[in-house]
């Protein structure tokens, strides 16, 4: 390959070290590259938004995005932090040879706690600390996030603590780990665990035949079935889960486990099968599982006893549900219904010059009642890349968008061919456009493609944040609900409304409904 492989990676010391490694092995089969850091979403913007793509991982998303964008050739993940369905266009490109694939306590002093009634052990895992509960139920299990670094200078820190569990492959690798360490032989690792993965854009495939010589197949055998168990398991949930494959005597040897979080119910599997006879192993597990209780528990845990503290005046898909920081607990309805309406042919009998849209009801609007041939449309105008893509689907080339209404329509007294427009909207329309457009002469044929009709519910008086996504939803929010709220908004024009009638009213960076989670996320962390 004649260009350089761009290597994307987190910037911690472990992603470094794991990228260096792929660096290394792509150099010595004759390959040049270069390690890209990338650090932070803010300043990408994507033409599709992240929940159609596919995007979840909250340690793998950064690099996700950058590969969409072509910023990047390659990724490289702890396989054991990627979802187990990649985004749209990326694809498993290689897995390397596997590490030690055990959880480690690290432990102070001495381990004579371990037969002690009361200690205290510090990890950020649902995995590890259910199943360190499920062997010592009277130890105390507490909190701890951040890279591998930080967590070794916590524990050495608080001297209340006895302990801290990692992942062995982690603290080896970069070469931190302490003498006193002890390797948990008992406890079921994280499904991949110790595995480094490589992803690639699936259209690439010049870059993929080149990453698959670099793929460890008895690695990429157990660790897919890890993952298969981990999916069939998992519908969304966060849970403490546990799952390991290994290969012996041309047999696949696997356990898995779910536990409830607190430890106290376990249910546990085990199945060998002969190699090439094993695509079933992951399915047959997990049904095991669900049959014997599984269900039940998973369900539990989905709904344990965490009290919602958010609530979204839109529905969620369930990759979106995915991106909240686990102190987060939010639940969803629609506060606004939509009617598409009829519009009157006498609208479309000519040509129309200057045609705005500034949302995607409408776009669906004339799309339901009109042929793309019959939306004779010169210049197109809207708001949203969203609206925009829909737009170019269904109907034809748009002339300029901008992300707020404000904007286009500041764009349109400038540079606007004639004066006149006329604006698909609908019956409630609480945006600026036709204010400024009317201001400066430019004349706005109103047509209602759609109606908007408020359907919020009563909500808990408990709830401190409501995330809104138009003026609309504010306007519905606020018919039933108290004004003693944070309002996280998704644009200006929507943080307009919502300072009416709220005190605190933030406003996401893109214009995404990913970004108002990003900005929820970022008040709870």
């Amino acid at each position: 390959m004649s260009k350089t492989i761009r290597i994307g990676t987190r910037d911690s010391e472990l992603a470094l070290w794991q990228a260096k490694i792929v660096q290394q092995q792509l150099e010595n089969i004759g390959h040049s590259t270069q390690l890209v850091p990338v650090k932070a979403t803010g300043d990408i913007v994507l033409d599709k938004p992240l929940y159609e793509l596919g995007i979840t991982g909250i340690f793998t998303r950064t690099l996700d995005i950058a590969m969409l964008n072509n910023d990047i050739d390659i990724a490289v993940h702890s396989l054991k932090d990627v979802p187990t369905v990649l985004p749209k266009g990326i694809v498993q490109a290689a897995v390397l040879k596997r590490g030690n694939v055990n959880d480690t306590l690290v432990y102070k002093n001495n381990e004579e706690f371990l037969s002690a009634k009361k200690a205290v052990i510090a990890t950020g895992s649902l995995r590890r600390k259910a199943q360190w509960l499920n062997r010592y139920p009277t130890h105390t299990i507490v909190d701890l996030r951040g890279n591998v670094n930080s967590r070794l200078q916590k524990l050495e820190d608080n001297e209340n603590w006895n302990g801290a569990i990692f992942a062995a492959a982690g603290i080896g690798r970069i070469g931190i780990r302490p003498e006193e360490a002890i390797n948990l032989d008992w406890m079921i690792p994280a499904p991949a665990q110790g595995a480094i993965m490589i992803t690639a854009l699936e259209e690439d495939e010049e870059v993929r035949t080149i990453c698959a010589e670099l793929n460890h197949e008895e690695t990429e055998i157990c660790t897919t079935i890890e993952r298969e168990f981990l999916n069939k398991l998992e519908g969304g949930c966060t849970a403490p889960i546990g799952a390991l494959a290994y290969i012996k005597n041309e047999e696949i040897n696997f356990k898995g486990v779910l536990l409830s979080e607190n430890g106290s119910k376990r249910i546990d599997v085990t199945r060998v099968k002969k190699l090439g006879e094993h695509s079933d192993i992951a399915q047959f597990c997990a049904d095991f599982v669900i049959e014997r209780g599984g269900k039940r528990l998973m369900d539990t845990i989905k709904h344990s006893n965490k009290k919602t503290n958010v609530y979204s005046s839109k529905s969620f898909t369930e990759s979106q549900r995915l991106l909240f920081h686990e102190k987060v607990k939010v639940e969803s309805n629609d506060f606004i219904k939509i009617s598409l309406n009829r519009i009157h042919p006498r609208f479309l009998k000519n040509e129309i010059k200057n045609v705005v849209i500034t949302s995607k009801n409408a776009v669906e609007s004339l799309v339901t009642n009109y042929s793309a041939a019959e939306l004779q449309f010169k210049n197109i105008y809207c708001v949203g890349r969203r609206t925009k893509r829909l737009i170019e689907q269904k109907i034809g080339k748009v002339t300029h968008f901008e992300k707020n209404a404000k904007k286009l329509a500041q764009y349109l007294v400038e540079y606007i061919e004639g004066t006149e427009v006329t604006y698909f909207c609908s019956n409630l329309r609480l945006d600026d456009l036709p204010t400024i457009l009317e201001t400066n002469n430019i004349k706005v044929n109103e047509v209602e493609a759609y109606q908007t009709k408020f359907d919020a519910i009563k909500i808990d008086d408990s709830i401190e944040g409501v995330m809104f996504y138009s003026p609309s939803t504010v306007q519905s929010y606020i018919q039933k609900n108290s004004e003693e709220i944070i309002a996280f908004c998704i644009g200006e024009t929507t943080a307009k409304e919502a300072k009416k009638h709220f005190k605190d009213v933030r406003i996401a960076k893109v214009p995404t409904v990913e970004s108002v989670i990003e900005l929820v996320n970022e008040n709870y962390v």
